[in-house]
């Protein structure tokens, strides 16, 4: 969950790395630093905190070079300190690596080497990784660049865990090595100039030829050529993709931070993630990336989706509307659990891995897992190039455009309108009528503006994200399609405001919820007009009863919420399967404007990365 980013060319590479480390700062942010090689001298600077704090100590370099290797750091093993942020270097000191990832047996090979008079000065397992790298290049009889290449071979051969690192040596000044297994790590190919970075977008500014790394890839990067092999030694096969964003795409604009500038994006979200999928004659969609035939589309008897956070909380949406839809079982679960149950699985069942940057550890682990049983797995990923989409059997990319905000947004909505797309499919080859489909049709037709007319009201949400905001905690509730809405509302109010938030079904706030009810803890109650808004009513009652403050969402033209409700945010009608699209919105915002009004890093907040690769 680190970022890394190196680079080789004829520019001055310190603007280029801090650039890249602040793209990349939603990835870690508790430290960061940058080895460069200068007149042959090896150069690190790294510091604690943000990224800020190391630039202004880079800037005080001034011996002018062009190759370099950085990282922006989220804590894994030692507390984030400046000893134990990277680049670390070798026992000489003559070499420095990077590393994402986590190196599960560094105890042992730490003990090791320092039997044989290594000295270490962090309490990081990357350390290790370099002492050993340092190790074999000190016993490699190879001359020439092959040297570092081969040395590093040879550790990350008797390594185990994940890694995507970039490694530096002061006898090479024009080679940068990296390699990959379970970590991200991109080759970004320029002009004259080549990097190394954990994130295509962050390289943006500079190229839009890539190439995603494999598991187990080593890459040797130099200003006007690379070469990638395997770790058994092999060539590597790879291809040359170019990015589809604009640079911009990955700016913040006007907007004070991401994650509201990424929350206003959401009406094109919408209309990218089903541009060119709607079938209007046939009362249905198409997603030709699933790679199944329409008969082994009717074959499945069981869908089983999994995911982490906010992926799952879409999961248990879609699971909501091919039940209720497409009338196929279907479960949720965390790939973080699945993926060590031995649970029996019915024959004709598929598998959705759901995954925004498409190498989150957990549901790559899942998927694989699936897959290895005999299983069909289909990936729902944002990132056309990640390990998920190339691993798995097939699936629908959200095209959502890059999403820098910690806290999901943009994604969510995505996911569940691809779950619906699915619905609409996996219904109209089954039980769905055409009539049904073509309601589903224009329902998605009209989300975008809809979306767009709840931003409209950014200002009243606003006003009662503050009254709220200095509450010690909050309950939010719904049913059927709505409580994971809860969840995801809940998800979102805790990461950036770190108010203590939970989400519930509304029915059981009687069975044990209740006794959390005081007149300081507000509950939210999504409470939209479908068949079961006259119970929520009912269980609001319970609450005020109790003097508890409550907030509703609820749909436009509900007057009789006014007589339950302390605060009320509306939202337009839709089918009731599409309808967490718009309800998630106005509590994203509530979240967002709770962060500000405490003075919270809504971007980055505490402990947390955007992206988790590690386990």
């Amino acid at each position: 969950m680190c970022g890394i980013i190196a680079y080789v060319g004829k520019r001055e590479v310190r603007p280029i790395l801090i650039d890249g480390l602040s793209r990349l700062e939603y990835r870690g942010y508790d430290s960061a630093g940058v080895a460069t090689l200068t007149d042959g001298d090896m150069e690190v600077t790294k510091k604690a905190g943000r990224i800020t704090e190391l630039a202004r100590h880079v800037a005080q370099r001034k011996r002018p070079t062009s190759i370099g290797i950085s990282h922006t750091r989220w804590a894994t093993h030692g507390e984030p300190n400046d000893v134990n942020a990277h680049p670390h270097t070798d026992q000489s000191g003559r070499l420095a690596l990077v590393h994402n990832g986590v190196i599960e047996n560094y105890q042992l090979l730490k003990r090791q080497m320092t039997a044989a008079g290594h000295t270490f000065k962090s309490a990081t397992d990357t350390e290790v990784l370099a002492h050993l790298i340092g190790k074999y290049y000190d016993e490699v009889e190879t001359l020439g660049d092959e040297k570092l290449l081969e040395a590093v071979r040879r550790a990350l051969r008797e390594v185990k865990g994940t890694y995507g690192i970039a490694v530096l040596h002061q006898d090479h000044p024009g080679l940068i090595i990296g390699a990959r297994r379970g970590s991200p790590l991109v080759l970004g190919i320029g002009d004259g100039e080549m990097f190394i970075c954990s994130d295509a977008t962050t390289l943006l500014p500079y190229t839009q030829k890539v190439v995603y790394l494999k598991d187990f890839d080593l890459v040797q990067i130099r200003e006007s050529n690379f070469k990638l092999e395997t770790l058994a030694e092999g060539e590597s096969s790879y291809e040359i993709k170019e990015l589809d964003y604009a640079a911009e795409a990955a700016e913040r604009g006007d907007f004070a931070h991401f994650m509201l500038k990424e929350i206003y994006e959401q009406p094109l979200t919408i209309e990218n993630a089903v541009r060119g999928r709607l079938n209007i004659e046939e009362c249905s969609a198409q997603l030709g990336g699933l790679n199944l035939t329409p008969q082994q589309l009717r074959e499945i008897d069981r869908i089983i989706i999994l995911g982490c956070g906010t992926a799952l909380h879409a999961g248990m949406v879609g699971s909501h509307m091919l039940e209720d839809m497409a009338f196929i079982p279907t479960q949720t679960d965390y790939a973080s659990e699945f993926r060590y149950k031995n649970c029996p699985v019915p024959k004709n069942t598929l598998f959705f891995v759901i995954s925004q940057s498409g190498e989150t550890a957990d549901t790559l682990g899942a998927l694989r897992e699936a897959r290895r049983k005999g299983f069909r797995g289909l990936g729902i990923c944002n990132n056309v190039g990640s390990t998920i989409a190339r691993e798995s059997d097939g699936g629908v990319y959200m095209h959502a455009g890059p999403e820098i905000g910690v806290a999901a947004t943009k994604s969510f909505v995505s996911q569940c309108a691809i779950f619906g797309l699915l619905t609409l499919v996996l219904g109209r080859m089954r039980h769905m009528s055409a009539g049904t489909g073509r309601q589903i049709i224009e329902a998605f037709e009209k989300l975008p503006n809809q979306i767009t007319q709840i931003l409209a009201n950014d200002e009243h949400i606003e006003a009662i994200a503050r009254k709220y905001c200095h509450a010690k905690s909050m309950l939010f509730l719904g049913r059927e399609y709505n409580y994971p809405v809860a969840l995801e509302a809940a998800l979102k109010m805790k990461e950036i405001s770190y108010i203590h938030a939970a989400g519930f079904p509304t029915a059981e706030l009687k069975h044990g919820v209740i006794a959390l009810i005081d007149s300081e803890t507000p509950s939210v109650f999504i409470c939209p007009q479908d068949i079961l808004h006259e119970k929520n009513i009912s269980n609001m009652q319970e609450v005020r009863a109790r003097k508890g403050p409550i907030i509703a969402v609820a749909t436009e033209g509900d007057e009789e919420i006014h007589h339950h409700a302390d605060d009320i945010i509306y939202v337009p009608r839709t089918m009731d399967m599409l309808q967490p699209i718009l309800n998630i919105i106005p509590l994203q915002l509530l979240a967002y404007h709770a962060a500000v009004a405490l003075g919270r890093d809504v971007d980055k907040p505490r402990n947390l990365a955007k992206s988790v690769t590690v386990e």
